[in-house]
């Protein structure tokens, strides 16, 4: 790997892995193969999106959780609304180089690269209204006004990063969650599916992507 001076190491494959958390911000073997896996098809998106439909996300990264929701509505010619909270925002040039393998949501990348702006901020990519919100969110997701019909939960793996899947926190993700909306993740670990639970989600295991045997999604059974 080849470590730039931002902290970032990067695979031969261009996959961005933190140094922070050691953790690469996407799959090293498809990423985008496991965003829809994941993300859109944990949620189910293909036959819930619709206009104003409210996505929310802990964990923005590179943005490819984003251009997939963006390629997915545009296919199904709705308009929906996305959030995502982030602490340490990418470059534009980061993003670029990280989303530089994606060649088939190239048009999208550029655009998300050339509209992204690390402080954060609203932008709209295709026909997704958006908006990044820079900081820790165990505050900023508690200082949001809004609720989410679906939630990615994408922070980097809860061993590295156990600040992103606290207890509190995801009693926030509910209670910023719409009644029975919905969340998905690429993590099964016990205690997060147990925290999920104790905040009001119905939480089942699904098979994950790759090597990943199992990942999870739920519903929120308690407003």
């Amino acid at each position: 790997m080849r470590l730039d001076q931002s902290g970032i190491a990067w695979t031969a494959m261009n996959v961005p892995v933190s140094r922070r958390f050691d953790d690469p911000y996407y799959s090293l073997e498809d990423g985008l193969a496991e965003t829809r896996h994941v993300f859109l098809e944990g949620n189910a998106l293909a036959t819930r999106l619709c206009d104003g439909f409210q996505v929310a996300e802990l964990g923005v990264g590179t943005g490819l959780n984003l251009i997939a929701l963006a390629t997915l509505a545009d296919t199904l010619g709705v308009r929906p609304r996305y959030i995502g909270f982030e602490a340490y925002p990418l470059s534009p040039d980061e993003l670029a180089r990280a989303l530089s393998p994606f060649l088939d949501v190239a048009p999208l990348a550029a655009e998300l690269t050339a509209r992204w702006a690390p402080e954060g901020g609203p932008l709209v990519l295709g026909p997704v209204q958006a908006e990044v919100i820079v900081g820790d969110a165990r505050q900023t997701l508690a200082a949001w006004d809004g609720r989410a019909d679906a939630w990615f939960l994408d922070g980097f793996a809860p061993a590295k990063n156990p600040e992103l899947w606290e207890p509190a926190l995801l009693e926030e993700v509910a209670r910023h969650t719409r009644p029975s909306g919905t969340f998905a993740t690429y993590t099964a670990a016990g205690h997060v599916r147990r925290a999920l639970g104790t905040a009001g989600f119905a939480v089942r295991r699904l098979p994950g992507y790759g090597r990943k045997r199992h990942m999870s999604v739920g519903t929120l059974e308690r407003a």
